[in-house]
């Protein structure tokens, strides 16, 4: 006799069933496990190709480890107007570098120059740090194993100085090739170098330049100073550091050895930037001596080194065709 149960009819069970111990797993829930194994697999596949392609990759190992026929120099305050010319000089010849910068009035602009010229991994490292803070510092040195420092973060505008003088130097130029220049941050350019000031007014930044102190014992009254191109004093430092050796100290004068007065200065901006700057002469600076400029005896005896560019005019328009193209400093860049 068979029963029938009334009512509506219910659906098939599509889960697996026990039969004798035994378990039959669904087809289709095992073909959906092998494609998340598939698709886990290509995206770690996927991860491993684009980090091997990154800049980044295996960068620490390379910072980290000296390397026969690699120099390591360490390049403090090499996001600023030296430091990221002298950083350009030594990638230019295959030195690995790490710039350490706290960007106070470096430029983080020009480091991204210099990584888009040198993107290789183990080329260039840029590590946001400030000296002043030991703890930091050690980090850095335990991290990475240099070879050399150059060491160019410092305090070193003119008006600074006049609390502490001397502590500065005339330095003017900018890359030949137009790739890096002076920019100082706006807040800092009252303290700036003349040149900058020279700049500032061609642009009609500042309404002209001033000029203080016209009654030095100097053969038109106002001060002489030594200015030296940038890419010359680069060079210095670069056969300084291929000179050098451990335990053994050198000091040298970096300077063209000849002096050149403030209104000579003037004059040669005028013709660099072609523009007629306005120039209001005002009383002495506290802190500034009629005449400085170095004796550069010792380097050209022991290194083999004497300044190339010498023109003064010549260095200023290289530095006006930075300025002129780049209004707002690195300010696209960054």
């Amino acid at each position: 006799m068979l029963n029938f149960a009334r009512g509506r009819s219910q659906p098939r069970s599509t889960r697996s069933m026990p039969l004798s111990g035994m378990e039959y797993p669904d087809p289709k829930r095992k073909s959906n496990f092998v494609g998340k194994i598939l698709m886990a697999a290509t995206l770690t596949a996927l991860c491993i190709i684009m980090l091997k392609q990154s800049p980044n990759f295996n960068t620490l190992s390379r910072f980290s480890e000296h390397e026969e026929g690699v120099t390591h120099v360490l390049v403090t305050g090499g996001a600023g107007y030296i430091g990221s010319h002298a950083a350009l000089r030594l990638l230019k010849e295959s030195y690995r570098v790490t710039i350490v910068d706290n960007l106070s009035r470096g430029n983080i602009g020009a480091v991204k120059v210099l990584q888009k010229l040198f993107p290789e991994p183990g080329q260039l490292q840029f590590v946001y740090a400030d000296l002043g803070d030991a703890k930091a510092v050690n980090k850095i040195f335990s991290e990475n194993a240099f070879d050399a420092v150059m060491h160019f973060a410092a305090v070193a505008y003119v008006g600074e100085s006049t609390l502490d003088p001397l502590k500065y130097f005339n330095v003017i130029g900018s890359d030949p090739e137009g790739r890096l220049g002076e920019a100082p941050k706006p807040e800092l350019r009252e303290h700036g170098r003349i040149s900058g000031a020279c700049f500032d007014a061609a642009h009609g930044v500042i309404p002209g330049l001033k000029v203080k102190g016209t009654d030095y014992k100097t053969h038109d009254g106002t001060c002489i100073r030594d200015y030296i191109d940038v890419t010359d004093l680069v060079d210095a430092h670069v056969k300084a550091l291929k000179k050098a050796k451990p335990g053994e100290v050198g000091i040298y004068n970096v300077g063209t050895g000849r002096g050149r007065s403030v209104k000579e200065f003037v004059e040669a901006c005028k013709k660099a930037t072609g523009v007629e700057i306005k120039v209001d002469y005002l009383p002495r600076r506290p802190g500034d001596y009629a005449e400085v400029f170095s004796d550069p005896t010792k380097i050209r005896r022991e290194l083999n080194w004497t300044a190339q560019l010498t023109d003064l005019q010549e260095s200023l328009q290289i530095a006006w065709r930075w300025q002129k193209a780049h209004r707002d400093g690195y300010a696209a860049a960054s």
